[in-house]
């Protein structure tokens, strides 16, 4: 007698979830590569195999995110955390200065690796308010290397809706958290990076977008791993990538091409997004910790005034399936993340139980 596998709602908020046919696909890939009788796991990266599945997911990151020619995608290891200091060290003299935003536990990681290489000024910080806002007034120096936002905070909750693009000297992002998620003028980025186990793939490799003609201005010398344009000159393939998680972000990309690109997952993920902070609203036993306007779309974060209830919500999730949901231990109560893979049906289900909590309780 078999049993029935109990429904999961995974609100992780990374590694996290991804779309099924993603995990058949790549199983399948695992024991039989293309019908090539090899595994995903053991071709060679140079092989004409893995070649065409980099050169596919570089293009469909190109197609999806509407880069301009000047723009190179690569595929990197280190997550983005390597890139809190790769950034710096291609783009940052010594006794230049970058300025950057200060808003939550990710974006203070970078300030801090940037010091390593340069100056850093702080050209807007929500410190004060707890990272709770997003600092609505920037200040740029004309001459800084260039402007470093975080646009989604996975720990705070906040999101940059009006990026900076404006801003008279290059612009760099780590979209970790919400890479893919919305519509944005794609382009006008300098840099990008993202790590891809939140929206577009399994955990181990990193996606950098970058404007070749931004670099080879420093004066330092880069260790060869370290530079973009050794890794542009050979494809990302300047030492072994990794192949099977190159390989689950194509998969991802496929199955985000084929729902309808950007503008159709963010229309899902704003209808995921409203149900959920409209039951917060609602219900006064949930409190929001963000300013209302500066609301994550991927990372809702919310408390209650009574701890006990806390507790006793989270063994209701648990109950019911709900995998995820504890707010980070720097903060506290709930996130719900709300990634791209993640159906609105599972926010249905949690919104069910928070008002049915709520009106017990409230």
């Amino acid at each position: 007698m078999t049993t029935a596998k109990a429904t999961i709602h995974n609100f992780n908020a990374g590694p996290s979830i991804l779309p099924q046919e993603v995990f058949e696909a790549a199983s399948a890939a695992v024991l039989n590569f293309n019908n090539t009788g090899l595994s995903i796991l053991e071709i060679g990266h140079r092989t004409e195999l893995f070649e065409s599945v980099m050169e596919e997911a570089r293009n469909l990151v190109k197609e999806l995110m509407q880069l301009n020619a000047d723009q190179e995608v690569l595929f990197l290891h280190g997550g983005a955390t390597t890139q809190f200091m790769q950034v710096p060290m291609n783009l940052l003299n010594e006794n230049s200065t970058a300025a950057y935003t200060e808003t939550g536990t990710w974006a203070d990681k970078a300030i801090k690796e940037a010091k390593l290489f340069g100056n850093v000024s702080i050209a807007g910080s929500s410190k004060e308010t707890n990272f709770t806002s997003i600092p609505k007034n920037l200040n740029v120096n004309s001459d800084a290397a260039y402007l470093h936002i975080t646009t989604n905070e996975t720990i705070a909750g906040t999101q940059w809706k009006n990026i900076p693009c404006d801003c008279g000297v290059p612009l760099v992002a780590d979209m970790s958290s919400d890479i893919l998620s919305r519509q944005l003028d794609f382009s006008r980025f300098d840099i990008i990076y993202a790590g891809a186990q939140k929206n577009m793939g399994a955990a181990g490799v990193n996606l950098v977008v970058v404007n070749k003609n931004i670099l080879g201005k420093v004066n330092r010398t880069i260790p060869t791993i370290l530079d973009y344009r050794n890794h542009i000159k050979e494809g990302s393939m300047l030492n072994t990538p990794p192949v099977f998680a190159v390989y689950v972000v194509l998969l991802t990309l496929r199955w985000l091409k084929k729902q309808g690109g950007v503008a159709a997952i963010e229309t899902l993920n704003n209808q995921k997004a409203g149900l959920l902070y409209n039951t917060i609203d609602q219900y006064p036993v949930f409190h929001g910790t963000v300013a209302k306007e500066d609301r994550s779309y991927m990372n809702a974060v919310f408390v209650m005034e009574n701890k006990d209830l806390e507790k006793e919500f989270l063994g209701i999730c648990k109950e019911n399936g709900m995998i995820g949901v504890k707010g980070h231990r720097s903060v506290g109560g709930f996130r719900i993340s709300l990634y791209n893979a993640l159906p609105l049906s599972s926010v249905q289900v949690l919104t069910d139980l928070m008002i049915d909590f709520a009106k017990r309780k409230g």
